[in-house]
């Protein structure tokens, strides 16, 4: 039996590889879909990397973010209004990028209350 983890300390070194990494912007979903959506790989035994830390602005993105998507094999990337605005969501999507360009990532987008239209406008 697999189990879920939760990141909480950026200070930890990953020991264990994930199934699924979470992508998103918290101010937009993290008490909403994001930990529904992480309720429920968890009770499917799904191995899921979500970071319940609160990013402070000016700080760079955790080395520990960038391990747990280099150390997972689907990444599961929320679009939401607000995603595009942050530099750590940039800068996880950029690395998320990367690794599937590599054949090591699989990306599950999911547009939520934005229009897939207008994502791919930003673009």
């Amino acid at each position: 039996m697999m189990m879920a983890y939760a990141s909480s300390s950026s200070s930890t070194r990953l020991s264990q590889s994930y199934d699924v990494f979470m992508s998103f912007r918290g101010e937009d979903t993290r008490t909403g879909f994001t930990s529904h959506l992480y309720d429920a790989l968890i009770r499917n035994d799904i191995t899921t990397y979500k970071d319940d830390k609160t990013l402070e602005i000016g700080n760079p993105i955790a080395a520990e973010l960038l391990e747990a998507i280099e150390a997972s094999r689907i990444a599961i990337v929320v679009l939401s209004n607000n995603f595009a605005t942050s530099k750590w969501s940039l800068d996880e999507i950029a690395k998320i990028i990367k690794c599937k360009e590599h054949g090591k990532l699989i990306v599950i987008p999911v547009f939520y209350h934005v229009n897939p239209s207008d994502v791919r406008r930003q673009g």
